[in-house]
């Protein structure tokens, strides 16, 4: 079933595929359809959020979701994972036990940047951790559609993941490698001379006719991560690490 996305507040970017840009932080979620199976990439700021793309998507596509991929582990993109049980969690390696490690770190990252006090304690409480971790690339089979997950490694935090969507045009989900709705974002975990090599991973991927679905903003093309990959390379170039924050404080 493919009803009117927008009815939802949900942007359609082909065949079963829409992305949603979450309130507050702008946070984008990501769903795509095949035949047998749902994935959705990113799961908002909080179990309320992930409870409400829940529902959202059981009443876009009439099944549940089967499959999350994170791209990153802070907290606007994760914490509404326990919202899905039932659902296969894919992250980037080494993201399962740093999120079993920092729940309380998340917490409190939340908190700071605005989420109420008992909604970060309920969703940093029920945290789901990755089952399965990638290393190098792994595809999924919805049913009829396959995509990609790739590992970045650290970049804009210690362990990023994109997923390409093949498709005409492809998609490509950057997470927070790519922002269009302000500049680069990012906190003391971040590689920033890491981060060009992975937007060029990003448009090897994609290519020059692909969408890029930003982490936080409006869908780009592939001469506006080409330019941000230029911004970040003229400004951090030799950089191993931050001393602070790109835009935002740490955890966006």
């Amino acid at each position: 079933m493919d009803v009117s996305w927008e009815d939802f507040g949900w942007e359609r970017l082909g065949r079963a595929t829409g992305r949603r840009r979450l309130p507050v932080w702008d946070a984008t979620a990501l769903l795509v359809a095949g035949t047998d199976g749902v994935l959705l990439c990113d799961t908002g700021s909080s179990l309320r959020e992930g409870v409400e793309l829940r529902v959202q998507a059981q009443a876009l596509l009439g099944r549940r979701v089967t499959h999350i991929a994170l791209s990153h582990p802070h907290f606007d993109h994760v914490l509404g994972t326990a919202a899905f049980a039932g659902a296969r969690v894919y992250g980037a390696a080494g993201s399962a036990d740093l999120l079993r490690r920092e729940a309380d770190a998340l917490y409190a990252d939340a908190v700071a940047h605005g989420l109420p006090e008992a909604d970060a304690a309920v969703s940093a409480g029920l945290l789901v951790a990755p089952h399965e971790e990638v290393r190098g690339e792994r595809t999924l089979d919805l049913g009829g559609r396959e995509v990609l997950l790739v590992e970045l490694g650290a970049a804009h935090s210690s362990h990023d993941l994109a997923v390409l969507v093949p498709g005409s045009p492809a998609l490509v989900f950057c997470g927070d490698l790519v922002e269009e709705s302000g500049a680069p974002q990012a906190g003391p975990d971040a590689r920033p001379a890491r981060w060009p090599a992975a937007l060029d991973r990003l448009l090897e991927l994609g290519g020059e006719d692909a969408l890029y679905v930003p982490g936080h903003g409006a869908v780009v093309d592939a001469a506006f991560v080409r330019a941000q990959r230029e911004a970040l390379a003229a400004r951090f170039e030799g950089a191993e690490g931050f001393g602070g924050g790109v835009g935002l404080p740490a955890g966006a």
